[in-house]
């Protein structure tokens, strides 16, 4: 059965750890024109906050983690607001919420037709938009991206029904980010064979 093409962003499943998944808290900088929606990809930066990453149209770089929804105090109204997305708002408190362990494994969509003979490849991620209307983001695995590095790792395919038919494009697939510790295909695959089988 073909895959429902619908990219999601870069959801959190699990935890290697076990433990229970949660966000870390950082500054998004007042009136930063670009949005982000829930589960897009970002990167830390000097000032102490944090951006939209680069895709693969660019020159990508290092994820720290998913985006989550931010806070801040709306600035026309006073009152204290939770947005599931960011759209460019003066506000000089936002918060964001960001998924940054990086033993967190993500659900993403492919673009293309992924496979199992992918796991432990790299791969960038595609998609900088989302939907203003549910908040979530559209960047989804970038399947000609295939490689020994990049900005994710997969790990395996998607145990969900409607997605993860390999024999049809936009399979969905497990992934981990590969920016901190020991991110090569040996120690993933060491570390989540037992999580895997």
């Amino acid at each position: 059965m073909a895959n429902k093409d619908a990219a999601f962003g870069f959801k959190p499943v699990r935890s290697l750890s076990g433990g229970e998944i949660r966000t870390q808290e950082y500054a998004i900088a007042a009136n930063y024109a670009t949005s982000l929606f829930t589960g897009t990809p970002v990167l830390g930066v000097t000032a102490g906050g944090i951006n939209i990453a680069v895709d693969s149209s660019g020159t990508p770089g290092h994820i720290l983690g998913s985006f989550g929804g931010c806070f801040y105090t709306d600035p026309t109204t006073g009152k204290p607001t939770y947005k599931s997305h960011y759209a460019q708002v003066n506000a000089s408190d936002i918060v964001a919420y960001v998924y940054d362990d990086p033993s967190l494994i993500f659900e993403a969509q492919h673009d293309g037709t992924g496979t199992a003979a992918m796991n432990f490849g790299g791969f960038d991620f595609v998609g900088l938009s989302g939907s203003t209307v549910t908040g979530i983001s559209s960047a989804e695995i970038d399947t000609s991206e295939l490689a020994t590095s990049g900005q994710f790792q997969q790990l395996g395919i998607s145990k969900d029904p409607d997605n993860s038919d390999t024999g049809s494009a936009n399979v969905n697939a497990y992934v981990m980010t590969n920016s901190a510790g020991d991110n090569s295909a040996a120690g993933h695959q060491l570390s989540t064979q037992a999580t895997l089988a």
